[in-house]
């Protein structure tokens, strides 16, 4: 058959336009878009024809070719995926998981006008800031708080409330680089404050501190090394005795711990993470930690500590720029009533993977193996991450399968519908049953037994 014939052969705009499918498609995804579909489907066609690429022309092919290309173009870039990585704080696949309750909670005010700067109780205009003040208060003891957007908004704003051209001293060990490659000397620039470097990268003691403070000085600051750690000949200066040197000298101590624990870590078989009311209780100032590590709630930045530097924070102009919107607020306050209910394991999902005992997860990763009909369990270990607990592991039992090619196998379960994310170890590919949520089972078994088929 000649290109000729090929091209005589190919449907119309029209005629495609007349089928039962393209009505489908415009109640789907609207007339211009399908027309754009079906014209830039007969063009590629026609050039692969003239190209003597091998092309299917009848109505047939062209019409399931349009209907895969408006799927394509209509996908989310933002989609569920299926995390078996082992990494329960995954940053890339979007960190802590809300609990049903706060999953709701948005539900709620997403679709109903709700009270977020209106005070019921005066019928006049109210602020933001007290929604899930008093349960911060309540949870740490902290005299006030303040929510804004991740934890770098919260550090930024202290800056440059509390230490716009003026010093700020923090040990050269703490200098760290956080996610996005965003660098505190970077931030602490562009706030207007001027670093004060101390001590080595190992060891800073509280001397330093107190040596370094002068008339120009602001803030002593403590960052916590959450996304490394340095191990060794080794020595860090007690938070109490950094903020007894700070009040001495009438000056502030603010204390960046990260992770946001409001639970220690140590019962769970995992080192011991800074929590906020550690900080408090040493004399901190202010601490500042984010919402979705591990208190385990939605992306935020949260500060706690004395009631005049927070109404300070509060009517900086940066507040506003900074501010967390309703559905933080509704999330992040059904997240703090898991910890004033004492509920935190039942309900919190990254907590709830934290606390799993090596058995249930053998026993699920066992149910894998029986449905897939392959595959090996062996013994590995799932990481908190998100910058939490550097180089800290939980045991836990991994799903194993070989195939000819880890790389091309586990690029079909990221093409998948619901994609899957694995890990690969020496060319096998590794599925842990801690990150994979329950109800996610069956729809992870099926995913396997397609692409194995």
């Amino acid at each position: 058959m000649t290109k000729q014939d090929l091209l005589r052969q190919l449907p119309s705009v029209d005629g495609l336009l007349a089928t039962d499918h393209a009505q489908t498609w415009i109640n789907l995804y609207g007339r211009q878009a399908v027309i754009d579909h079906i014209r830039g489907t007969i063009d590629t066609t026609r050039q692969h024809i003239l190209n003597e690429v091998q092309a299917q022309v009848d109505e047939k092919s062209i019409l399931h070719q349009i209907d895969e290309a408006l799927e394509r173009a209509f996908l989310p870039t933002l989609r569920p995926v299926i995390n078996a990585t082992g990494v329960i704080i995954h940053t890339n696949l979007g960190r802590a998981l809300l609990s049903d309750e706060a999953q709701q909670a948005v539900q709620v005010v997403a679709v109903n006008y709700s009270n977020l700067e209106f005070n019921l109780e005066t019928g006049k205009r109210g602020s933001r800031y007290t929604h899930a003040e008093a349960s911060l208060s309540e949870i740490t003891g902290a005299e006030a708080a303040l929510v804004v957007n991740n934890n770098a908004s919260a550090l930024i704003l202290v800056l440059s409330a509390l230490a716009r051209d003026r010093s700020v001293i923090i040990s050269r060990g703490q200098l760290v680089e956080i996610g996005g490659g965003f660098r505190i000397p970077a931030i602490m620039e562009q706030s207007g404050a001027h670093l004060i470097e101390v001590g080595t990268t190992n060891r800073t003691r509280s001397a330093d501190y107190a040596e370094a403070i002068d008339d120009n000085t602001a803030l002593i600051m403590r960052i916590h090394s959450s996304n490394f750690r340095i191990i060794g000949f080794t020595e860090e200066a007690p938070l109490d005795e950094m903020a007894t040197i700070a009040h001495r000298h009438d000056i502030h101590f603010v204390d960046d711990i990260g992770s946001g624990a409001l639970l220690g870590t140590a019962p769970y078989g995992l080192l011991h993470e800074p929590t906020v009311n550690d900080s408090l209780q040493a004399g901190a100032d202010l601490v500042l930690f984010s919402g979705d590590k591990l208190l385990g709630g939605p992306q935020a930045g949260i500060i706690v500590g004395k009631s005049e530097l927070i109404q300070q924070l509060k009517t900086h102009p940066l507040a506003r720029a900074l501010r967390a919107d309703k559905l933080c607020y509704a999330a992040l306050s059904a997240t703090l009533d898991h910890y004033r209910r004492d509920e935190v394991i039942q309900k919190i999902p990254i907590w709830q993977m934290i606390s799993a005992s090596t058995e249930e997860l053998t026993e699920r990763a066992k149910q894998w193996q029986s449905a897939i009909g392959q595959g090996e369990l062996i013994d590995g270990q799932s990481a908190v991450g998100g910058g939490s607990l550097p180089g800290t592991t939980l045991p836990t039992t991994l799903f194993a399968l070989d195939v000819p090619s880890a790389e091309q196998f586990t690029a079909q379960l990221r093409a998948a519908k619901m994609p899957i994310i694995a890990r690969i170890t020496d060319n096998r590919v590794l599925f842990d049953p801690r990150t994979v949520l329950p109800r996610q089972d069956e729809q992870l078994i099926d995913i396997l037994k397609q692409q194995l088929s």
